[in-house]
């Protein structure tokens, strides 16, 4: 057919029909296109394909006018669903995808940004209730900063994700009170901050009008944002020639927009963040005290909270704290003039560690992947299995250009870390990427006692630790029969190593580092942490002190941890063979690292909080954050419950921690466990890794009790443990005095210090922290 600019109807064998302009055999410029399930499009065409202006109804009822390209809903368009819903924004090939304002069939409406058909960016979601969020999201739901502003006054301001709140953030009802602390998964957990209504404190006024502010400026800036979209230009690309038979597949257009990839409905969200924070409710009994300091708004409660149970309340004078943080201010002030110089100059030497490590780690792994695969060889281990590379800034032949100082980098026995991270299942790919990626590294704010720096990789997956020479030889020493220890027991809970690494800065002292990995970094939340030797001496943390990272000691744990009969056998059978081990290399001082999730029990109500508590909006226990009951206490029922494993239900992707194969539970009849947790997931149990228990806490009773009868809090728990420090070589002469006072034995017997002796208490002491069953 010749190109024609008059109108040609064409009726084809399967019922379509064209009225418009072609070009050759193509539908060219404008046209109407039916097809012959009802479908019509109304616009401009360009060589057989939708490109252009134009209108498409579906026969559902639904359509949309705006811009096309390639037969895509591509530009900016209006689209109105047969629900009621109406879109109108930018899209890309079918989906919203850019600045757009969508109202739902039940009057919600979202104005800000979209990827690939779902909420994401920067936007407002205004319910039709009142409620109000304007933030960031990702993947359709809330996540990242944000406001959230319900309809009876109370906000939320702080981190979000998964549409709960989850991090830091500040939480202001109705009334003026306000809550600073941090919540996991929607619940408060860990320490915070409440200021009752009326307090007068002047970080309060300036939260207050900054979250105004904040408000004000978000809703600008989505408004000009939206203002600025109206109907951008489109640039047309020309599709390639098709044959005139595919124009009968633009039907399928039909299908894949008849209803665009639709969002959950916020508003079951929406209504499961409805009710007030029932667990920052203030003590009735205790009311009637404070309330000379309520009028004057001179007092806060310091708070604890263990996944929305509030386990501790402290109150705190307001003008005593403000004079404490003035008089603190003023010390940073001084502190500043006096060491400002000493301070940049070690910053920067930690700046340049970090890259200098950085850059040898990637280059080392690089080097050592790609050698053909072997056996590992006894010279393996020996004094030349090094790799010794120096880094000039301006780089070499074989390295790269830098913004770091000169430095000289030696990687020890390489191929041996390269089988061990074979043997726990870590991809080179993901090693170099977590540690030398753009994101980098991040040190700890408190060295260790022994002085030691430590970094953590951005994702949390892997701890650098600096060494001594005195622990890099025993290390290196103890690294065959490592390597075999590690190869024949995957349940082994000795530290996982990775790497062993040495940077010298040119005429400057010599830094060495091992890469560990991190037994933290786990799919649920750590809320208590101990380390654990066996020993009393000088084992407990000052009260001031602790706080939700602090690493507690043996006299700190006061809680025995009962658990199913075989994962108990299973940890000590380890246990006992690691120990084993490392009193074959000699070594003493290691400890249990021991991490504590707490499992928050659902039918506990707080502490300080009688039936006409203030701030009660819900008396529902479904919206109770809960707390501990006052009086009797009872034994919860188990928030944890073990299932029969399923593959295809939990996550086996290799971790930092992750080890071994999955644990049996006698409770389950002899089979592979997995941990279910109500409202939180599925885990697969190993050892060390996702370890339910119950732990018993004592309660301590008043003396003047007529009747004395003992009892215990428990708690729903799980277990997170692994064995530490173990680079610590057994020196008689050297560690004589310490031992004698860590063990607390007779000084005159030698033997006590003795690996032996060690983890014979070791054992025994853990032994009375996870008891048998009775």
């Amino acid at each position: 057919m010749e190109d024609s600019g008059s109108i040609t109807e064409m009726v084809l064998y399967n019922g379509d029909a064209y009225v418009g302009s072609f070009k050759g055999v193509f539908p060219h410029g404008k046209g109407k296109y039916t097809w012959s399930d009802g479908s019509v499009y109304d616009g401009c065409w360009e060589e057989g394909k939708m490109s252009g202006e134009g209108r498409f109804v579906w026969p559902s009822g639904a359509s949309y006018e705006g811009d096309f390209s390639g037969g895509y809903l591509h530009g900016f368009g209006i689209f109105s669903g047969s629900d009621g819903s109406i879109y109108r924004g930018v899209w890309r090939m079918n989906t919203q995808h850019g600045i757009g304002r969508k109202q739902y069939q039940n009057s919600d409406i979202y104005d800000g940004c979209w990827k690939e058909g779902v909420r994401e960016g920067s936007g407002r979601y205004a319910w039709s209730n009142g409620n109000m969020y304007i933030g960031n999201w990702k993947d359709g739901k809330m996540c990242g900063r944000g406001v959230m502003k319900w309809f009876d006054g109370d906000l939320f301001d702080g981190c979000w994700l998964n549409g709960l709140r989850h991090g830091s953030g500040c939480y202001r009802f109705a009334d003026g009170s306000y809550y600073f602390g941090v919540w996991t998964k929607g619940l408060k957990d860990g320490h915070g901050m409440f200021y009752p209504a009326g307090s007068k404190h002047r970080f309060l006024k300036k939260c207050s009008d900054r979250y105004d502010e904040k408000r004000k400026r978000r809703l600008s800036h989505i408004s000009s944002s939206n203002s600025e979209s109206v109907k951008p230009k489109v640039k047309r690309s020309f599709s390639e020639r098709i044959s005139y038979s595919l124009l009968r597949s633009s039907g399928s257009i039909s299908q894949r927009t008849t209803s665009p990839r639709e969002d959950i409905a916020l508003g079951d969200s929406s209504r499961d963040m409805m009710t007030c924070d029932s667990s920052s409710v203030l003590s009735q009994s205790s009311l009637d005290d404070r309330t000379e300091f309520l009028e004057t708004g001179s007092v806060a409660y310091e708070r604890e909270y263990t996944q929305g149970v509030l386990i501790k309340e402290r109150i705190v004078n307001i003008s005593r704290l403000s004079r404490k943080s003035k008089q603190r201010c003023k010390f940073h002030a001084k502190e500043v003039k006096r060491k400002s110089c000493v301070d940049f100059l070690e910053g920067r030497k930690s700046y340049y560690l970090m890259l200098n490590l950085q850059l040898g780690i990637r280059y080392s792994v690089g080097k050592i992947t790609p050698v053909p695969i072997r056996e590992v060889r006894q010279s393996d281990f020996g004094n030349q299995a090094r790799i010794k590379m120096y880094f000039p800034r301006k780089g070499s032949q074989f390295t790269p250009s830098h913004h770091s100082l000169d430095f000289y980098w030696k990687d020890y026995c390489p191929m041996v870390f390269r089988y061990l991270r074979e043997l726990f299942k870590l991809d080179a790919a993901d090693y170099m990427m977590s540690i030398c990626g753009d994101d980098g590294l991040r040190e700890l704010s408190s060295p260790g006692k022994s002085g030691s720096l430590f970094y953590l990789s951005r994702d949390d997956r892997f701890v650098i630790k600096t060494l001594k020479k005195s622990e890099l030889k025993a290390l290196l020493k103890m690294l065959p029969a490592y390597y075999k220890h590690v190869k024949e027991h995957d349940n082994t809970l000795i530290t996982k190593v990775f790497g062993v690494h040495r940077i010298s800065l040119k005429r400057g002292k010599k830094v060495r580092f091992v890469v560990m990995g991190n037994m933290f970094c786990t799919e649920l939340r750590i809320h208590r942490r101990y380390d654990l030797k066996g020993s009393s001496h000088g084992r407990f943390t000052k009260k001031d002190r602790v706080d939700e990272m602090t690493t507690l000691k043996d006299l700190d744990l006061t809680y025995e941890f009962h658990m199913d009969k075989l994962l108990r056998e299973a940890l000590f059978k380890q246990l006992s063979l690691d120990c084993r081990f490392l009193e074959s290399q000699n070594i003493i001082d290691y400890s249990l690292l021991l991490g504590l999730h707490f499992r928050a029990p659902e039918n506990l109500m707080s502490l300080l909080e009688p039936p006409d508590s203030l701030h009660r909006v819900e008396t529902d226990p479904d919206h109770i954050e809960g707390g501990i009951s006052q009086g009797e206490l009872s034994i919860p029922p188990r928030g944890l419950l073990l299932v029969t494993h399923e593959p295809s239900s939990v996550n086996d992707t290799p971790g930092p921690h992750v080890r071994g194969s999955t644990l049996r539970a006698m409770s389950v009849g002899d089979q592979e466990v997995d941990l279910l947790l109500p409202g939180t997931g599925r885990l697969r149990v190993q050892l060390g890794v996702n370890m339910p228990a119950q732990a018993n806490q004592k309660v301590m009773q008043d003396e003047a009790a007529s009747v004395q009868v003992e009892l215990f809090e428990v708690y729903d728990v799980v277990l997170y443990l692994g064995i530490i420090d173990i680079l610590q070589e057994y020196n008689m002469k050297k560690k004589l005095e310490h031992s004698y006072k860590s063990l607390q034995f007779d000084p005159m017997s030698i033997s006590v210090i003795e690996p032996k002796i060690y983890s014979k208490r070791f054992l025994s002491f853990l032994e009375k922290v996870f008891p048998v069953e009775p």
